[in-house]
């Protein structure tokens, strides 16, 4: 016998009855998405390397630790598996010149890949499903994004998720910022740990973002960037917080509040929750008004967020919200496999008429018993099970048996009029 061959760990395959909730929480998204006119683009899994190491930053951990990269064995081309999906989509708008008749809303779906210690929540093939509106300048725009995200949890009965907003300004603000934030941890060396020490000259804005609990007293009394905005800065800041206060969408400015990718600029918001452990941050993003410049296209202001799809199933769980499993309106009993020809006929009419209807088939053993079958039907979830033995065909009918509501009753229909009687086995009717 071959060796037993197992997924890689980390990246973990999702089975029915699993895979039904993943499909509820991408319906829900789609069906929120063309309320708000966002319309789906999808990108390749496989970028240049260059894209992330240009878009993200060079001393990123995503792009020091975590990227999986190799070289094209056939142009020796750098590639690497995406390991986040803004980068693939503001290189498609540049590319394809998607702005030059104005503004883009756009969403995807998708895995992305990090190198990375799997825990609860966190895998080395995750998925992600983000917003992004490109093309719009004001805070307007970074409210309704913000707002887009707060509707899905509305969408999806969570609770326990609260929001998390500030701003970074502009280049030149996080200029003066940084050397002040530079000198007062300097002066506080002896506190920073190795990872701090580390990025102290090459990312010292990341280090206001550390959760150890020894560097806490330092990081609290750190220059706050806030303070180093502009007037303009500021005035986009305030038009964001009155959009969602108009709006009733509760929020804390966190001044620490930072984004791992070094494209962001003006508003960055989190959406955390407490309910999943040191894994608390479900949906992050902000404004990135440079970053389609960086990879070569004509300079646009854009703002985005990604939500980790794993977590949010994970809070889905935690919070006990009942996902509806996935529906099936009928299951085919089928006493005689001579009898297939005539029962795929009627079954291909009711899914036509769309119908969801499970067939029951021959093992290897058979067709099995009547008593066997129907354990089969009820097993599957089928409101109605399709009973097409001998008696029932030699008069052109089925018999239509109750598996749920009034189980038990049954009635037979013509095979011949199965379009017209479809919508009684649908699950909505």
């Amino acid at each position: 016998m071959a060796e037993k061959l197992s997924a890689v760990k980390g990246m973990n395959d999702i089975l029915p009855p699993e895979s039904a909730r993943w499909e509820w929480l991408e319906d829900k998204v789609r069906s929120l998405m063309a309320r708000h006119a966002y319309r789906n683009i999808r990108t390749p899994i496989v970028e240049s390397t260059p894209l992330f190491v240009r878009g993200l930053g060079e001393v990123t951990d995503i792009v020091e630790k975590e990227m999986y990269s190799f070289e094209d064995k056939l142009n020796g081309e750098h590639l690497t598996l995406r390991p986040e999906n803004t980068a693939g989509v503001v290189r498609a708008v540049a590319e394809h010149s998607m702005l030059y008749d104005g503004g883009k809303r756009l969403y995807y779906m998708g895995p992305m890949f990090r190198h990375e210690r799997p825990q609860r929540g966190r895998y080395r093939q995750f998925h992600q499903i983000g917003a992004e509106a490109l093309g719009f300048v004001g805070p307007d725009v970074d409210a309704e994004i913000i707002l887009l995200a707060h509707a899905l949890w509305k969408e999806l009965g969570l609770t326990d998720v609260r929001l998390e907003i500030n701003s970074l300004g502009q280049p030149e603000e996080r200029k003066q910022h940084r050397a002040r934030l530079i000198a007062h941890l300097e002066a506080h060396a002896d506190k920073l740990d190795e990872d701090a020490r580390r990025r102290l000259h090459s990312n010292p804005l990341r280090i206001l973002d550390s959760k150890n609990p020894a560097m806490q007293p330092v990081v609290e009394a750190a220059p706050k960037l806030i303070d180093f905005l502009g007037e303009a800065s500021l005035a986009h800041f305030e038009g964001l917080k009155a959009m969602l206060d108009a709006n009733g969408v509760a929020y804390r400015i966190n001044p620490r509040l930072v984004r791992g990718m070094d494209y962001y600029n003006l508003s960055v918001f989190e959406f955390i929750t407490e309910s999943l452990g040191a894994q608390g941050t479900i949906c992050a993003g902000g404004r990135y008004d440079y970053l389609i410049e960086q990879v070569g296209g004509k300079a646009a202001p854009a703002v985005g967020w990604a939500l980790g799809v794993e977590r949010v199933l994970e809070l889905l769980k935690e919070q006990e919200v009942a996902v509806p499993p996935a529906a099936l309106d009928a299951y085919a009993v089928v006493p005689d496999a001579a009898a297939m020809p005539q029962v795929m006929r009627t079954l291909q009419t009711l899914r036509a008429a769309g119908v969801s209807v499970q067939m029951h088939c021959a093992t290897a053993e058979g067709m099995g018993s009547m008593k066997s079958q129907f354990k089969k039907a009820d097993a599957s979830g089928a409101r109605f099970a399709l009973i097409f033995g001998a008696d029932e065909l030699a008069q052109g009918e089925v018999t239509v048996k109750s598996l749920r509501d009034g189980a038990g009753e049954q009635v037979r229909r013509g095979l011949a009029t199965a379009r017209d009687w479809a919508v009684t086995l649908q699950s909505k009717a």
